[in-house]
């Protein structure tokens, strides 16, 4: 490739200065380099949550964070069952625990500021290398190399990489380092990753309208979409469980809180049987918290990163109900205020279909 680095660093900011996404966090193009910066606390939050997420879904969920807790410190007084509530739906629960880990870390050991350099954020609970460098490079305006997945397949298209991913990142990050600029780094890698989201796309890339097409060396192989390669995938094994949907005829829900530790740590759940991602729980109604009438009512699946869990669904209706240690009966009209993750509410879905609603999902 002939283009030196800083042209092809111009040739993107003056695309991202036309064609940038209006996003809730962001601040306007250019703002940055005349002494402008988004609030780091912005920037920290919609990063943790768009790990793993779209856009769409994370638009609302920061929204009403900013609204519930408009600073650091007010997240980090916040109670965590609170936070894990607001987080319910979002997925990668443990996102959640560490958020409130590093607000707490902030508002204690910082003074409500956050560090403005990439190790200094890297030394807070939860910021790995790809948050710390998002953070110093669009809040503090370091010229960090941030890198997402959007970010790897432009790199690995424009400079053709044919090495599978992950052994290609180390490769990537060094042809982002070479890239992004001095000034304004913060809205380089917000225009790589625009870049990735909406030009230079998985499937169907639209070329023709992309800053680099003249010097993509993919689109010059007429073959971008083979890019970034990836490495063969292992088949995700399937574990198997067991839930109990236990209702009071006056509307109560049996609801227990999961541990802190582990899959799902800390979130609310109906009672299941002891699966993990490496062993399978007791399917039958033998399992069940107590002792009643459980009618089988289907089963539900749900795919976590590593395994896909397929959940037998029994439910029972009590006249009394039964004191359950560990456990609470929650009225069903209130389970939008719980800590619920999707496979639970998919699991109580299908036990009692109307039961979400009136409640945001």
């Amino acid at each position: 490739m002939s283009e030196a680095p800083q042209n092809l660093s111009s040739l993107l900011l003056a695309w991202y200065d036309r064609h940038h996404r209006d996003l809730p966090w962001r601040i306007t193009p250019g703002r940055a380099a005349r002494g402008a910066r988004p609030d780091p606390y912005d920037v920290w939050l919609s990063e943790v949550m768009l790990q793993q997420t779209t856009v769409q879904a994370v638009k609302p969920y920061f929204e009403n964070f900013l609204r519930r807790w408009p600073s650091v410190t007010d997240l980090a007084a916040a109670p965590s069952e609170d936070v894990m509530a607001a987080w319910a739906g979002l997925g990668y629960y443990a996102r959640a625990r560490n958020l409130k880990k590093c607000a707490e870390a902030v508002a204690h050991d910082h003074g409500g500021r956050f560090p403005d350099t990439e190790d200094g954020l890297k030394s807070l609970p939860g910021i790995g290398d790809y948050t710390a460098a998002a953070v110093a490079a669009i809040a503090f305006d370091r010229p960090a190399a941030v890198m997402d997945g959007n970010v790897e397949r432009v790199i690995s298209r424009l400079y053709a990489i044919s090495q599978p991913l992950p052994g290609a990142k180390p490769l990537m990050k060094e042809k982002v380092a070479a890239l992004t600029p001095q000034g304004r780094p913060g809205d380089f890698a917000q225009g790589m990753m625009d870049l990735g989201a909406t030009i230079c796309t998985p499937k169907r890339p639209a070329c023709s309208l992309c800053p680099f097409r003249d010097y993509c060396q993919a689109l010059r192989q007429a073959d971008p979409e083979s890019f970034p390669v990836k490495a063969a995938k292992k088949e995700r094994p399937v574990r198997v469980g067991a839930a109990f949907v236990a209702v009071t005829a006056a509307g109560d829900i049996l609801l227990r809180r999961r541990i802190e530790t582990g899959l799902l740590g800390g979130m609310t759940e109906i009672p299941t049987t002891a699966w993990t991602a490496r062993i399978d729980g007791e399917t039958s109604p033998d399992a069940a918290p107590f002792a009643a009438d459980w009618q089988a009512c289907g089963s539900v699946a749900h795919v976590f990163t590593h395994f896909e869990l397929r959940l037998s669904i029994y439910r029972t209706v009590v006249t009394a109900a039964p004191h359950i240690d560990g456990a609470w009966w929650e009225p069903v009209t209130n389970l939008e205020n719980q800590a619920l993750p999707t496979v639970m509410k998919k699991a109580i879905t299908q036990a009692i279909p109307r039961a979400f609603r009136n409640t945001k999902g």
